[in-house]
């Protein structure tokens, strides 16, 4: 596989018999493609985190519903173990969801075409937050990998590279699974833009010298209010953010708003194995945090930039939808 832009195929594809991946996990020393036969397998790949991020769970999801479908699987099992595999992200059961009247290749592969289209729309939008020159700093992998093809908040630094408007990209690590260090950094090199991994801990003085102009993140869940659930550590860089008067601009498409969880306090936060972080001590490793609305200067969607107070902007966009 020749690096450069992802086509959307590379990174999550249907075929006759197999959902095939670009298995994350191996990134970025091998790029090594992973077969899922069942539904099963395919709920398997996504808890392990062989595919990630929220667009490209849910596209996932979605394959793996109709490739149930087509060999003749229990649907409501395959439905249950898709919808279980992971709990923040509410694209996952939203893309199932879309699935349950039409489960063919044809309505799950335009599922996937719609998102990639989604998160060059919302690039567009939040390119034009950033002015000449901008430093931007964003937090784990929100790119092709985790949406299917271009990216949500990697899309808008794309764009805003393309558009003259970028000058660099802090990469926070992303601990403690190094999906900045990994999976953002690689996206990056391909497509040429400069960029440099920095510890997670570095982010706040780096700010405080003037050398970071926003943070662009994407989003798991974002709840009614705007509260927004991400990989854990980007509440912290909220706070940072806001005592250096730096904006924090959250990109995400559509399929990440929940207008049914009121705020962030309920959004179910996946907890994930201890022996991530250590093999020897007692851990505690939750994924994701909440960041409230108060502390993010815009929401970027398909359908626009949402600023505070960004509820009803939120509600008008899901009502449009």
């Amino acid at each position: 596989m020749g690096r450069g832009d992802l086509d959307p195929d590379q990174i999550l594809r249907l075929e006759a018999d197999a959902v095939v991946m670009l298995d994350q996990r191996r990134l970025p020393d091998e790029e090594v493609e992973l077969r899922c036969e069942s539904a099963a397998e395919v709920a398997e790949a996504i808890r392990t985190l062989a595919v990630r991020g929220a667009p490209a769970i849910g596209i996932a999801a979605a394959y793996g519903y109709v490739l149930a479908a087509e060999r003749g699987e229990d649907l409501e099992d395959a439905y249950e173990v898709l919808a279980a595999s992971r709990p923040t992200a509410v694209n996952l059961v939203w893309a199932l969801e879309q699935l349950l009247g039409d489960p063919s290749p044809e309505r799950a592969r335009a599922l996937h075409e719609e998102e990639v289209d989604r998160c060059r729309r919302m690039a567009a939008h939040a390119a034009a937050l950033f002015a000449a020159g901008t430093r931007a700093l964003t937090h784990c992998n929100a790119g092709g990998l985790a949406t299917g093809g271009y990216g949500s908040a990697l899309g808008a630094l794309r764009t805003a590279w393309e558009e003259g408007l970028l000058a660099h990209v802090w990469v926070g690590e992303t601990r403690p699974l190094l999906q900045g260090a990994r999976l953002t950094a690689w996206e990056l090199e391909a497509v040429g833009i400069p960029h440099a991994v920095i510890a997670d801990a570095a982010a706040a003085h780096l700010m405080s010298r003037g050398e970071v102009d926003c943070v662009v993140t994407g989003a798991d869940r974002i709840a009614a209010n705007g509260d927004t659930a991400n990989k854990i550590g980007t509440y912290a860089l909220a706070v940072a953010a806001a005592h250096h008067g730096i904006p924090l601009y959250v990109v995400a498409p559509t399929s990440t708003l929940d207008p049914d969880t009121e705020t962030g306090a309920h959004i179910p936060l996946e907890e994930r194995a201890g022996s991530e972080l250590t093999r020897r001590f007692e851990a505690h490793n939750p994924a994701f945090d909440v960041t409230p609305a108060a502390l993010i200067a815009a929401i970027v969607t398909e359908e626009g930039v949402h600023r505070a107070p960004v509820a009803e902007s939120l509600r008008r966009t899901v009502r449009a939808g």
